[in-house]
């Protein structure tokens, strides 16, 4: 199946993209890096009169860190995310999820915008986003809104961003030296959807976390970042409170059955997925002794 007919232009910079999507609202897509939207369109789950490109748009791209602020722009693709000095350094986290997105061929055309703004539930980077507390950048006829990424994301591919707004960059607090961080998602096969994934950041003092940042995906209709984090701040992590704290992360889930797997699986695990997580932050890995699969 190959995708409607459509009308294309190609954005000559920002201000123009913009000109063109206040023109046609929702009946136009963007194409930045086509990893999503092209096969979704070829087989017509989507069908826009208008495909506005905006790979051509060099002032979206780039890495910089300036007063504790790593930005990266929208067209910044996986591979300059896996490549970057600066990802590395500041944002180990990206760094270890972009590995398990999708594989190489998509990775050199991916883009970060364009994967955030699609907004799939099983994506890595979205979570990623909630655990290292990122601002989303957009742009509109309106100007610049900033937008927390807990509140970015609303449902199955659905964002708060309108049909006239373009994602335009990310902000990412500079990690702190002390933190740490753990990536791990299931998947049938590397470079797969993923059944369940967990993208954590946190601080760890004298054996306890001062912080904790946990972001699942593949878990429900958008990333979720746990508030059963809390239970285990500022505390002596026991087994009894970690199971406390599993108990409290399956009721937070609503996870979705498809051909991969049930709610039940999902839910064992991402329990599974958060043992793990605490054992490896803290070091303890009798914590992680019974949760083998």
């Amino acid at each position: 199946m190959k995708a409607s007919a459509f009308a294309y232009a190609r954005a000559t910079s920002v201000e123009n993209a913009l000109e063109l999507l206040a023109d046609q609202g929702d009946r136009a897509k963007v194409l930045s890096g086509g990893q999503s939207l092209m096969p979704a369109m070829n087989l017509r789950l989507i069908s826009p009169e208008l495909v506005v490109d905006i790979g051509g748009l060099a002032e979206l791209r780039g890495i910089a860190v300036k007063e504790g602020i790593l930005t990266i722009g929208a067209l910044t693709r996986h591979v300059d995310l896996l490549k970057s000095t600066e990802i590395a350094a500041h944002a180990p986290l990206l760094a270890d999820a972009i590995i398990h997105v999708a594989h190489p061929a998509i990775r050199n055309r991916g883009t970060i915008g364009g994967s955030l703004a699609h907004a799939d539930p099983a994506s890595e980077l979205p979570a990623c986003m909630l655990a290292l507390r990122a601002t989303i950048i957009v742009r509109g006829p309106g100007g610049e809104r900033r937008i927390a990424a807990a509140g970015f994301f609303t449902g199955i591919y659905e964002t708060v961003l309108s049909p006239q707004e373009l994602l335009v960059a990310v902000e990412l607090p500079v990690a702190p030296r002390v933190s740490t961080h753990f990536f791990h998602e299931f998947a049938r096969r590397h470079g797969d959807y993923a059944i369940v994934g967990l993208a954590a950041q946190a601080v760890v003092y004298d054996g306890r976390f001062t912080d904790l940042r946990l972001g699942f995906f593949a878990v429900g209709d958008r990333p979720l970042l746990a508030r059963a984090a809390g239970k285990l701040i500022n505390a002596a992590v026991t087994p009894a409170l970690l199971s406390d704290a599993l108990s409290a992360l399956a009721d937070e889930l609503d996870p979705q059955e498809d051909h991969q797997a049930t709610p039940a699986m999902r839910r064992h695990l991402a329990k599974v997925l958060l043992t793990r997580c605490v054992a490896a932050l803290l070091s303890r890995p009798e914590l992680d002794a019974g949760a083998l699969i």
